[in-house]
This record gives structure tokens, sequence and C-alpha cells, in this order.
């Protein structure tokens, strides 16, 4: 083709493309199905072991192709993911980054299918199990499965327990690899956004050879990805110290319902702390002096404990990233060979190094003692630290001195820095057994190591010791010479007195006071003011190790009866097999955070396992084929027994039919019921320490915004503890000290899904698929571990008091902070109750263009009706649906559609993708439940996503293609509030790459 008559073609397909564009709804990315009504082959699919066309399944499955994930432009497969329907609550690597991040969750990538949290969610490669990432779980970290050998994958929605075991009690995502490679295949891209940051290099290459005349293959894979940490600061509108946040309206004290009880505020700060300290001289919670020795700035009071400008510590500060640092190398070999005619020996193995490297929050410090006689204290303030010693106030009575509080930033910002080893291996037999029957044998051993260096952690008795100082003459002769030393090097016996002005700090032990103890001096007075001397004494980067390790032997025999009997629709097709598994896990935390020497909670050794020993079976008969009003018609089942050394025996089960009263319409129904068993962490983890912020929900501020029966229970709950209930505000502004435990003591939930649906594949039009399925699940018994927010607001939100939360929290009886929540205890429970349903649809259609090449239209969406969390029986449903932040931590919109269109003429490749959901509620309705005047009306809700791409590929020759993209084509934002929802605060974002192919490559 010419140039010259290239040029009307192509302007001629833009132009067609573009009136597509117009004409259809333009909604988001994401495809499945087959692209014409072509005969359909027999497979084994997501969700069966028995082979049959996909268009038959029961089941409905979305499904993705490895073309799909590249016309997106990304490399990381999770953030392509949540673009589908039922994976929207999915967490990418920003939700574990920075201050989102738990201990030990840095950089990973969790898939949460239909908002039910990711221990639900069973992931799997090509229908086997993976090991798991995360210690203690089943939850596996996306980022180890490479990129460019996945050819599909599937997501399937219940019924999926009776065919693969526990933990698919919502479903399956599996991921379907590559086979049988011959040439050679490399890819190369880069990426950054439009601010210049956020840089990705991805590189992969992949061998394969056939050999033995066919019977073998040998492929192998290396897959290189690096992704460049974002720091908040790096986004200077959302979260620089003029972000906006909700605060408590300080024009509202009385709760007047024609004022907003929240409203927008920007430069929002800690009112007690400072970066480089504040100086309480007068005992009431408040700085009264910079750490100069000037005068507070205390800015303007928000409630409960904040301020708006002054000298406080942003609150934005304590943000840190907002994506971590991530390098991923993964390794690959897969061999096949025909031993015997219609036998053959399988193998695979990966090796996959990740390292994550993400900075949250610093160490922080409140009301800790300074002493008069401490050189580093302003002289200003040295007199009234002396008058102290019979102020009433003085927590520490008779003793002279001041508090001081601060966040420690200048001693180093604490992050992770996270090694992740995965080994997988696979090794099997499978083939013929005769015409009417296969069988397959696999052994599967996973294993992953964790290595968490946990930097910018602090001793806190050489913290406290090292800020006591004194001038060494002054304290042995009373006459200063200048040599500020550690009290605690003079008098060994100084150290205990800090506990007093730092309430549960109380072990000590990583060093021996002394002379010879090693303290270094610091001055906590002033951002920068300690010495690296100090600092390098005082701090540590604490190690902890993790490892996981998975065995699974099953063996399977599938096929039909078609030798011995056959119905009018087919052969009746069958599928048996037995599979035993074993599951370890083992934590070993740092020894000075076990023994409590450091600012890290106190967190103990852990290790479980267990096993399970499954039986399985199933069943598909073709009642009626090609036949009138029957063009099919065919029922399935399936039943798994299976006996776990924890919680004993279960069964899950599962039937299904399928009925086309004409080729060109498919109805398909599924019933089952399912169960999860609890996993290790939540059957052995030790009780170990945790500090969590809690805005209590019987504040006067709050008490008014739960169920009708919150009011009460708080007032029956403040009163024995001593408090005014009519004018309680809650006095902590830090977070509170709680402990979080496994429990012995649990069993199965169980999960009731039922799925149907119809499809429409129309002979008149070709290439045109439709799909429209009705999901509901319901799951009792749910284990579940709330949070601490959530177990303070389902304590007081219960029908009375007496219930399992409130039973799990303490208040402060009596004195100056009656009331106060002081502890609380976090645990699961098979309590909980799990409600969701909804719909599904897809619409496929590609078509030749006349003369202008080849049109792929693709549309899939969901419409979710019902998401409802009971905390425990007779308690109020928690209404999730259409929410921004779900009980399981997910986004849950009530429409939510991805349109992808693409267009190919020649060598040239146009992709144009639209991801869309609507607009959700900023708050959960429990907060504003009856609160007409929680917030101004406009910011009930948080805006819609509307996220555009394009791409453009050019096939140079037949072996080297080029392409180019951008994603968030015009540059959508976050709400002005939030951090990374609706969309990715990462911005507008282009990248670039090449592939080169050589061979027939598959």
């Amino acid at each position: 083709m010419t140039c010259s008559t290239m040029k009307p073609r192509l302007l001629r397909g833009l132009s067609q493309m573009a009136l597509m564009m117009l004409a259809l709804p333009a909604f988001a990315q994401e495809q499945t199905a087959d692209s014409d009504n072509a005969p359909a082959e027999d497979i084994i699919v997501t969700g069966s072991r028995i082979a049959r066309p996909q268009t038959d399944f029961p089941n409905p499955i979305t499904s993705v192709t490895a073309a799909n994930i590249q016309e997106s432009g990304r490399t990381n497969l999770t953030d392509f993911l949540i673009q589908t329907p039922a994976l929207v609550g999915s967490q990418t690597s920003n939700a574990n980054a920075g201050s989102n991040a738990a201990i030990g969750t840095s950089g990973l990538n969790l898939l949460n299918l239909r908002n039910l949290g990711e221990a639900r969610t069973l992931v799997l490669v090509d229908g086997r199990r993976h090991v798991s990432s995360l210690p203690g779980t089943a939850a596996v970290d996306i980022n180890t499965i490479p990129l460019d050998l996945v050819e599909r994958v599937d997501v399937v929605t219940g019924g999926a327990s009776a065919v693969y075991g526990a933990d698919g009690v919502t479903g399956v995502v599996n991921f379907i690899t590559k086979k049988d490679f011959e040439g050679l295949l490399a890819r190369g891209q880069v990426g950054i956004s439009g601010h210049g940051d956020a840089g990705n290099r991805f590189f992969s290459v992949t061998g394969g050879k056939n050999f033995g005349d066919g019977r073998g293959n040998i492929t192998l894979n290396y897959e290189y990805d690096s992704e460049d940490r974002l720091e908040a600061y790096d986004r200077s509108r959302n979260f620089s110290r003029n972000r906006t946040t909700f605060q408590n309206n300080p024009d509202d004290p009385d709760d007047d319902p024609n004022i907003p009880d929240n409203i927008p505020l920007k430069d929002i700060r800690f009112f007690d702390s400072a970066r480089g300290g504040g100086i309480d001289v007068d005992f009431d919670g408040v700085p009264d002096f910079r750490a100069d020795g000037s005068p507070w700035d205390p800015g303007s009071f928000v409630p409960p404990f904040y301020q708006q400008g002054g000298d406080g510590t942003p609150r934005s500060d304590y943000i840190g990233d907002l994506l971590p640092d991530i390098e991923r190398h993964n390794v690959n070999a897969l061999f096949r060979y025909e031993i015997f005619d219609g036998i053959d020996f399988f193998a695979q193995g990966k090796y996959v190094k990740t390292k994550t490297f993400t900075i949250s929050q610093p160490t922080f410090d409140f009301y800790s003692w300074i002493q008069p006689d401490n050189p580093y204290l302003p002289a200003s303030l040295r007199q009234l630290a002396l008058d102290n010693a019979s102020n009433p106030d003085n927590p520490v009575p008779g003793q002279a001195g001041v508090l001081l509080n601060r966040d420690n930033f200048d001693l180093g910002t604490r992050g992770e820095d996270v090694d992740r080893e995965t080994i997988r291996t696979v090794a099997g037999f499978n083939g013929d057994i005769n015409e009417h029957a296969k069988f397959e044998f696999s052994y599967v051993y996973g294993q992953t190591k964790v290595k968490n260096r946990q930097i910018g952690n602090r001793y806190n008795d050489r913290f406290y010791a090292a800020m006591d100082a004194v001038d060494e003459g002054q304290f042995l002769t009373g006459t200063p010479n200048g040599n500020i030393v550690c009290r605690s090097n003079l008098d060994p016996t100084a150290l205990p007195f800090q506990p007093i002005a730092s309430p549960g700090i109380t072990n000590f032990g990583s060093f021996t006071p002394g002379a010879a103890s090693g303290c270094v001096p610091l001055n906590p007075f002033g951002e920068g003011s300690p010495s690296q001397q100090a600092i390098d004494w005082v701090t540590l980067t604490s190690v902890s190790h993790d490892k996981l390790t998975q065995h699974v032997v099953s063996g399977s025999i599938s096929g039909d009866f078609g030798d011995l009997f056959s119905l009018p629709g087919g052969d009746v097709a069958f599928a048996l097999g037995a599979e035993y598994r074993r599951e370890s896990s083992k934590s070993t935390p740092d020894p000075a955070d076990t023994a409590g020497f450091t600012f890290n909670n106190v967190l103990l050794p852990s290790k479980g396992h267990y096993d399970v020993t499954e039986v399985f079976g199933e069943l598909n008969v073709p009642v009626l084929k090609n036949v009138p009003f029957a063009e099919e018609l065919s029922f399935g089942a399936a039943i798994r027994f299976s006996d776990y050394s924890t919680i004993g025996k279960t069964t899950t089960w599962k039937v299904d039919g399928v009925y086309a009263p004409i080729r060109d319409i498919t109805f398909r129904a599924t019933y089952a019921e399912a169960v999860r068993a609890p996993n290790i962490s939540e059957l052995f983890d030790p009780s170990n320490q945790t500090f969590e912020f809690i805005d209590d929900p019987c504040d006067i501020a709050n008490v008014n915004n739960g169920s009708s029966s919150r009011a009460a229970n708080c007032a029956a709950l403040l009163t024995a503890a001593g408090a005014d209930p009519a004018d309680f505000q809650d006095p902590n502004s830090a977070s509170i000290p709680g402990t979080v435990a496994g429990n012995s003591n649990l069993t199965e939930e169980t999960a009731k899904t039922t799925t149907a649906g119809v499809v429409l594949q129309p002979t008149f039009l070709p290439g045109f698929t439709a799909s429209v399925d009705w999901y509901n699940i319901k799951i009792k018994s749910a284990i579940t571990t709330v949070t601490a927010q959530r177990l303070a607001d389902l304590c007081v939100d219960q029908a009375t008091i007496d219930n399992q939360f409130c039973a799990a929290i303490t208040r402060q009886v009596g004195g100056a902070n009656a009331g106060a929540i002081d502890s609380f205890a976090l645990f699961p429970q098979n309590v909980a109750n799990f409600h969701t349903r909804g719909v599904d649809f897809m619409v496929n259609y590609q078509f030749d263009t006349s003369d202008t090449g080849r049109m792929s239209l693709n549309l899939v969406g969901g419409y979710l009706d019902k998401l409802t969390f009971i905390g425990s029986p007779g308690a109020d449903p928690s209404d999730d649906r259409n929410v921004s932040d779900s009980v399981n931590g997910g986004p849950a919109p009530k429409w939510l559609f991805n349109f992808d269109a693409t267009w190919k003429e020649g060598p040239l490749t146009i992709n144009y993708g639209f991801n869309y959901f609507g607009k959700t509620l900023r708050f959960l309705r429990s907060t504003t439940a009856g609160d007409d005047d929680y917030v101004e009306g406009k910011y009930f809700k948080i805006k819609s996503k509307q996220e555009h791409e394009i791409q453009l590929g050019y096939d140079v020759t037949e072996e080297f293609n080029i392409y180019a993209g951008v994603n968030n084509l015009f540059d959508e934002k976050p709400d002005f509030a939030s951090t990374f929802y609706p969309v990715s605060a990462v911005g507008r974002y282009f990248y670039a790459g090449a592939r080169v192919k050589l061979g027939s490559v598959f």
C-alpha cells in the first residue's frame, strides 16, 4: 500500500471510529468472549474440571486477554483488573503505601471480589493454587504473576468452592498462562506521569523451543518491572499544607440543625505537637511556647484536637508516600514432554524477587518530661519549669519541669524496606486413559520468604535517656563546664523517671545505664537540633522474617460415559478427584520489638499450620441438543467433601443448568453452598499490641450520627464511667493502645450463591455477543475482625450494649478523662453476615468496516443492588452500597462501566478506553444516618470516576511493533478531600513501548 492510498483510508477509519464513539455509550475498558459465532471448542474453563464450550458454561465468566492488558498500557495487573466491576474494591499499590500500609503489607497487590474481602477471593494460576504473600492468609500478591505469560484472566462469581475448595466463597480469579511457546518474544516499555514522576520501566523476554518432533517444549521467561515511589508532597494541590479535609465545624458546638456539623478546611494541624517541639508549661495539654521559647501560635481551634494554621504539625505531613517504590524480577520455566503416546509429563518453576520501599510516619511523643536543669531547655523557660514544682496540676507532683510534645521527623521517618522471595514449582502427569477419559496428577510446592526492614524505628529507653540531658559540671559540682551528657550516665537510677510522663512506655533494657552505656545526649528543641550521633544511638532498623509454605497434591479423572450410553444431548461428562493441601506460616519479629524496647508495636512470634484432605466430583448431563425449542438443555452438579485439621469436616456443593431454546439465546443459572475455613492468622495469631485512632461515637458531635440505639447506649456507657453524656467530648488526641489476636474457637463460615443470566449471540449479527447475569451472595457466620473504629461504632449501634463489641472496649472510670476509650481488643469472630447482589452485563461486537479495517467494541458493566454487613445477630445492617469505603475497604459504586474500542487497519491499531463509575457517598450511612446537617448537601457525595485512555500501535514489520499511549488522558484529579479517590493522584500518564517477535511464538 502506498502512502497516497493509505492516508484517505486511514482518515475514513478514524472518522468512522469517532462516529462509533459518539453513537454508543462511552464506557470503560474490559473484554470477554470470542469474536465471531465460530464453532466453540471444548476446553477446560474456569470453574469446572469438565471440558465444554465456554459459551455453554453455567457460571458467568468475565475474561480479559493478553491483548486487552497490553492495550491498557498498564504493567501492574491489579491496576488493570480493578476496572472490572467485580474487582473494583481490590488493593492496588497505593492502598499499601505510606500511612495506608499496615505492617508487612507495603507494595502488595491483593484482589477483592465483590467487596467481600481478600480472604474470600480465591486466586489461581492455571486452575491451581498459588502460595500466599501475606503471612497467615491465602492472599496472593498479583505482582508475583508474570504479565507477559498471561494468556487471559477469568473472573468467576460463585459456585467455585465445590470445584477448587475453600476461600472461593465469592468466586475465583484464574490466571491462564501461555503454553507451548515457539520462538522469541521481547517487550520493553517505559512510562512517566505528566508531572515528570511516578516513572515505570518494564522489560520481558520469552523464548521457547519445541523438540523431539514436537513431543516436547521448553519455555523460559524473564520479566523485570520497576515502579518509582511517589511522595505525597509531589502532588501539592491535594497533599500539601493546603490540603482540604473535613473537620468538625467550630461554629456548630451545639449541633444546630441549620449549621453543617462538618466543613471542608485547609491547613489542618495537630493542636498539641510540632515538628520541632511544643512546650507545655501549665499542663493544660496545649503548648504554650515553641521550641525556641517564643510564644506558641495556636491558630484557630478545630474540635476535637486540631487547629487551623498556627504552629502545630500539619496532618498532611503524616501521609507519607502515595505509591511505593517496587522493583520486581520474575523468572519462569515451563516444560512439557510426551513420555508415552497420549501421556505428558509437565513441570513449571518460578522465582520472584520483589523489593518494596515506602515511607509513612515519624515517631512522636506527647508530654515528655523535661527537667529545669536540661541545658537544651530555652533559658527563658527555666524559671517557669522551676516554679512548676508547686503547680497543683503537675502530673509529677513536687517535681520541677515542663512537658514537651514533638513529631520526630528529624530522627528519620518510619517506613518499610521489604524483600519478598517467592518460589513455586509444579510437576505432574496428564494424558488419555482411553478415548472417553483423561487423567491428571500434580504436585504444587510454594514458598514465600519475607524480610522486612522497618526503618526509622526507635529505642524508647535510649530516646528518653538521651533527651534527659544535664551539664556534667553542674550535675556533679554545681558549676557548669559545658560538657552535656545523659543524666543516666551519671545517675543510672534516673531512667525510670521518664515513664511517668510517657504512659505506656514501661519496657527498658536495650542498654545498661551508667558511664559505659554509650548514651549520647539529644537536643529535642527545634527541628534538626538532634545530632547525628544522638540519632544513631536512639534509632534502629528492625528486621522481621516471615516464611509461608504450601504443599498441594491432587489427582483427577475426567471424561464421559460415551462408551456406555449417551443422551439426546450428548455424552454425560464427569470429573472425580482427590486433593491434599498443607499450609503453614511463621513470623519472627525483631527481638527488640518483641521485648517492647521500641516505638513499634509489641510484636510476638507467631506460627501455625493446617492441612485438609478432600474428595470431589462433578457431573454435566446434556439432556437435549439441536432439537426444536431446545438447541441445548443441560444440567450439572458438583460436590466436595473436606476434612480440616482445624475445624473438622465440611461439605460444599452446587447445581447448575443451561437452556438455549434457539441458537441465538442461552439461559444459565447456578446455585451453590460453599464454606470458608478460617485461615492461619485468624486461628493462631498471638495477642499483639496495636495503636489506632478512634473518633469516639459517644462524643457529643457524633452521638446523633449512628443507629437509633446509639444515644441510649452511649448514655449507659458514659454514666457507668462517671462522665456526663450531655457534654462528653472525647479527650483522646493520640492513638489508643489495643491488642489484636487470633481466635482458636473459630468455625467455618457459610455462603449461599445464586447466579442467573442470559447470553445473546444472534445469528443475524455475526461477531456480536451480549450477556446479562444476576448474582446474589449471602454469607452467614462470617469471620470478621473489625477495625478499632468499627468496633467502637458497632458497640453502641447494636440494640443494647450487651454485645461482643462492647465487651472488647474499655473506658476510663472516673478522673479528668472519665469515659474516654483507653483500650480495645480486636479478634476474629463468627458473628457477621454479608449480603450482596447485583447485575453484570457485557456486550462485544467485532466487525469489518468495509475497506477501512476491523472494529472491536466492548462494553462491560455492573449494577450493585445491595451490599450489607450485619455485625451481630439482631443488629441493624450496615448498608455499604454506593459508598466510597465499604466495610472490607474498597469502593462499592452503584454503577460501573468499562468501554473499549479498537480499530485496526493494516499495520495501524488505535485503541480507546473509558473507565467510569458513578458518584459515591463520602461517608458511611451509619455515620450520617438521621443527620441531614452532617455536611452541606453538595458534599455528601464524591464525584464520579471518568478516566479516558488511548493507545496507538504500529507494526513496523511483521516482527517489530511499536506503541505509545496516554492513560488519564484529560488529567482527572482525585476528589478535593481525598488522596487516591476516585482516580489516581498520579494524573495524566504517558508510556511507550516496543515488541519484537521471532518465530511462530504461539
